[in-house]
């Protein structure tokens, strides 16, 4: 059985049916009423309360279950505005990261898949990102910070406790169940004003949108797919893995997608001009698990549009 934290989320749900159409049963593990969501029904998932940073909790779960490896999406990283102690609140993180690599190792488990993000990239390099390009260790933002910190980690303890700890370096991720709106990045906005065929509400967006901004996006079925592959491959050859498509698309490839099956969606975005772009270098995902994306843009806006038509709110 994987175990899967934030297996009831975004990005979990979808790995969680990646793991069941492998053969796998998941044990999804949740803070709150331990529910397993209605898009995950049919599979054979169980739903456990723990918080990851309670251990003894954490531990009863393999008690119950027999946990044979560990998928580890759960957010529990110090946010901007929360009345938390910065102090305790960091320390909670880590705490929690830490009790996943107890629980592991009390379980005999051998391999962690933990999410990491893009943005330990920054924003300062153009062309192909790869997953042994040196890192900056300025602070931006809590969620870079605190994943290169649990990256560093994951070397050490991998190294000291023989659990191989892989870190999947996720790229920008859309599509059912997401973020709407998704402050980084205005694809799953357009997709939802397209499927209620009203204009697109672009205001949660951090920055104005431009018809030339590019980003390497995944369709959140390829995601859940590629952490799938990532814990269940044998012989994996790395610690970190990119987990995207392997280009950029931009804001006006998105609109031009979603045209093509919504003729209707006339809208454009103002222009801002040539501008440097980066995107995740697939290589070793590829290499070592075989994984291809299986969705483009077009395929995934028409996917996306209709999971919304069919009355989801996200």
């Amino acid at each position: 059985m994987i175990l899967v934290t934030g297996g009831a989320g975004f990005i979990g749900s979808h790995t969680v049916r990646a793991l069941a159409e492998a053969g796998q049963e998941c044990v999804l593990l949740q803070r709150r009423a331990p529910v397993v969501p209605a898009p995950l029904a049919d599979l054979p998932v169980y739903a456990v309360q723990a918080d990851i940073a309670d251990l003894d909790a954490l531990l009863a779960v393999g008690k119950q279950y027999p946990i044979t490896g560990i998928v580890h999406l759960a957010v529990t990283l110090p946010r901007p505005g929360d009345d938390t102690d910065p102090i305790d609140a960091s320390a909670r993180s880590l705490e929690g990261y830490l009790n996943i690599v107890r629980a592991a190792q009390t379980w005999g488990v051998n391999r962690i898949v933990t999410a990491s993000t893009i943005g330990v990239y920054g924003f300062a390099h153009a062309g192909a990102l790869a997953e042994n390009m040196p890192l900056s260790m300025g602070h931006f933002h809590a969620i870079p910070t605190f994943k290169k910190i649990f990256e560093l980690l994951a070397g050490h303890l991998s190294a000291d406790t023989g659990i191989q700890i892989v870190n999947a370096r996720i790229s920008g991720t859309w599509g059912p169940g997401g973020h709407l709106p998704d402050p980084f990045f205005a694809a799953p906005s357009l997709a939802h004003a397209a499927a209620q065929r009203s204009a697109p509400d672009l205001s949660g967006l951090i920055a104005p949108p431009h018809a030339e901004d590019a980003l390497d996006l995944l369709y959140v079925k390829d995601t859940g797919r590629a952490l799938a592959l990532l814990q269940l491959t044998d012989g994996l050859r790395h610690a970190t893995y990119n987990v995207a498509s392997g280009h950029a698309t931009s804001n006006a490839e998105i609109i031009t997608a979603i045209q093509s099956s919504e003729p209707g969606f006339q809208f454009e975005l103002p222009s801002a001009g040539d501008r440097p772009y980066s995107w995740l270098d697939i290589t070793r995902l590829r290499e070592d698990t075989g994984f291809e994306p299986r969705y483009d843009t077009a395929t995934a806006a028409t996917d996306y549009i209709a999971w919304l038509r069919a009355g989801n709110t996200r």
